[in-house]
């Protein structure tokens, strides 16, 4: 009767907890679909008004080109920054020595300067290297994160060192064992910081709205941020824009959330 009681008690706790961090996204679908007004009131049930959000959306802010953007972005900062910081995990720890434990150290210690106190000096040099307004510009200053380096050495650990001696003997250099062994072994790795690295590129904002100036450049949070612009907002085609940001990172880690759990576990293991 007692474990009867806790479970539901524990069950009760999980479900009103669930429901509360699920409220935010089903308003977010709810408000995507009434007017303005209604928005403002609070209105919880779903409207007919979402055609009218979108001819809306689309009349105020160019939403295929910012999709089209932040997609071209993510895609190539997370397909270069998985290659570079698996890379540089990799060679951490299987040419391990205590001078790269020393400049790791040092590298961990970049995660403690914030991004803000960097962002004037980057600025100059991007535009003193015209950088501004280029993919390029986007990418380089999140190429290679501490975090995703740490994550690969870690999973790096778990390699077997025999096979790699294994390869070694059999003629393989160290290139192709990287890719034709690491790569496949650590898939769940790959998915937990591609995961990462995507929803970070995606929801970046700051840094595109300092070097990005041209429209056509233009990202969708900084188009979301260009909906609240004015003396009136239009609250049902914002949400209806934010509705669509968010979809893209919710079907991404959706499809690979077991991967990406795989992934943590294993780099924090």
């Amino acid at each position: 009767m007692i474990s009867k009681r806790k479970s539901f008690l524990l069950y009760s706790f999980l479900t009103v907890f669930s429901l509360i961090s699920v409220f935010p996204l089903l308003w977010m679908l709810t408000a995507a679909t009434n007017k303005s007004i209604d928005v403002v009131k609070g209105r919880l049930l779903p409207g007919m008004h979402l055609a009218e959000n979108f001819r809306n959306l689309t009349a105020a802010q160019d939403v295929g080109l910012s999709m089209f953007n932040s997609f071209r972005y993510a895609i190539v900062l997370t397909a270069v920054s998985l290659l570079i910081c698996s890379l540089a995990g990799y060679g951490f720890e299987i040419f391990h020595d205590k001078a790269k434990d020393t400049v790791m150290s040092i590298i961990l210690l970049a995660m403690m300067v914030p991004f803000a106190s960097t962002m004037i000096p980057l600025f100059q040099m991007f535009s003193n290297a015209n950088l501004l307004n280029t993919t390029l510009g986007f990418i380089l200053p999140t190429l290679s994160t501490p975090f995703l380096i740490m994550m690969f050495r870690q999973s790096a650990r778990s390699f077997p060192h025999d096979i790699i001696e294994a390869a070694r003997i059999d003629g393989l250099n160290e290139i192709s064992i990287f890719f034709r062994m690491f790569i496949p072994t650590m898939r769940s790795t790959y998915a937990a910081a591609m995961t990462i690295t995507f929803m970070n590129a995606w929801n970046s904002y700051l840094w595109p709205k300092v070097i990005m100036s041209d429209e056509t450049m233009m990202t969708m949070p900084m188009l979301i941020a260009n909906l609240k612009e004015g003396h009136y907002t239009d609250y049902g085609a914002l949400m209806l824009g934010v509705t669509l940001c968010t979809v893209p990172t919710v079907i991404i880690f959706f499809c690979l959330q077991k991967s990406f759990a795989e992934g943590i576990t294993g780099a924090v293991k």
